[in-house]
């Protein structure tokens, strides 16, 4: 295999709008505000639901391959404020067991600290990165998402790209 063509990315801003193909982004609200159009809409039934904080260590800003959920809308926070990046592509059909992202329609964006995504069910994903040497989050998904619901497309090998994020 040949190295792959190494596509340098300018992370996006992390808008309501922007985000809208991929997930929701979850922003602070007062307190007893009635569920509306700008909450996120989790689907968990699909197993049991499992909510932790997982620690994750600094590894280099390139996107090689990236990832799938079918049968959750996985959420990620990060828990100390520390800003992050995650690069996201449309879900397609999220029951199409064999599908693969297009590289073209990967997108990276810079979530800040002080929001949660709440990625649609099947959305492809890869990271969150981060500058920190570490960094924690707030993860929700099912108890076996890492197990039998982990569905990962490298980038490198099956289209010859991968993205250097440029924070």
């Amino acid at each position: 295999m040949s190295d792959p063509r190494i596509i340098p990315v300018k992370p996006g801003a992390a808008t309501v709008e922007a985000l809208a193909p991929f997930g929701t982004l979850v922003e602070a609200g007062e307190d007893g505000t009635p569920f509306g159009p700008a909450d996120a809409r989790l689907e968990l039934g699909r197993g049991t639901p499992r909510l932790y904080i997982m620690r994750l260590v600094k590894r280099p800003m390139l996107v090689r391959g990236i990832t799938r959920h079918t049968r959750v809308t996985q959420c990620l926070a990060a828990t100390m404020g520390g800003e992050w990046f995650i690069g996201l592509a449309p879900a397609g059909d999220a029951d199409m067991p064999d599908a693969k992202p297009d590289p073209a329609a990967i997108r990276i964006f810079r979530i800040p600290g002080d929001k949660a995504l709440a990625l649609h069910r099947g959305t492809w994903h890869a990271g969150p990165f981060f500058e920190a040497e570490t960094q924690d989050f707030l993860n929700l998904e099912l108890s076996d998402t890492n197990e039998v619901d982990h569905h990962t497309v490298r980038l490198d090998a099956e289209f010859g790209v991968a993205f250097a994020i440029e924070p």
